[in-house]
């Protein structure tokens, strides 16, 4: 089981640069939005002192689908974090009345019936449409638009992440339940429960 919370640790590690980074490029793509209504409502002001081409440059496509391009990074990328900070919608209704050993079973067997499956389908049905657009080198159809495979690969390597970070959650949360006190476990950091409740390990 070292070995394994080695391995989730690693991941989680992982996840969490890229999460970060997201931050940055959503800081990113709020400026470039500003800049976007900045230009396109102060275009007359621009061409009229500096002229028509340079206010068609500043408010070209290229800046647009930037725009639209860090949101999508945002989006994929972020996914695979916010899972390991435990903010995707849950029925919280039902599911924060649990106790923390039932939560860590539905979510193993969530994970492992559910996300990895899903994930998998999603690299299946998408590594086809993202290869084809790399032996195009597929451009965006708009003037002075971006090329379109690279930000098609972030699907791929979005679902890649979600599994990778499934695999961690489901080590940690095996590890909570055999008891380890260093699992990492959502769960293991949760509040005490009362009295009476099962915090045993697996079996007990």
């Amino acid at each position: 089981m070292k070995f394994f919370l080695a391995v989730a640790r690693g991941i989680d590690s992982f996840t969490t640069i890229i999460g970060k980074l997201m931050w940055w490029l959503t800081l990113l793509m709020v400026l470039v939005g500003v800049y976007n209504v900045l230009t396109r409502y102060g275009y007359s002001v621009v061409a009229a002192v500096f002229g028509d081409a340079i206010a068609e440059k500043a408010s070209g496509n290229f800046y647009l689908e930037m725009q639209t391009y860090a949101y999508d990074m945002v989006f994929l990328l972020g996914a695979a974090y916010v899972l390991r900070s435990d903010g995707h919608v849950r029925v919280d209704v039902v599911f924060s009345n649990l106790r923390r050993r039932v939560k860590a079973w539905i979510d193993i067997f969530a994970t492992i019936l559910f996300l990895v499956p899903f994930s998998l389908m999603g690299i299946y049905f998408s590594h086809r449409y993202v290869a084809s657009s790399w032996r195009a080198h597929e451009m965006s159809p708009n003037p002075g638009g971006l090329a379109r495979y690279p930000i098609k690969t972030v699907i791929v390597i979005a679902f890649a992440l979600l599994i990778a970070q499934g695999i961690s959650e489901v080590i940690k949360n095996i590890a909570f339940l055999s008891g380890r006190k260093d699992s990492g476990s959502l769960y293991a950091e949760a509040e005490p429960e009362t009295a009476g409740s099962s915090e045993g390990p697996v079996g007990a």
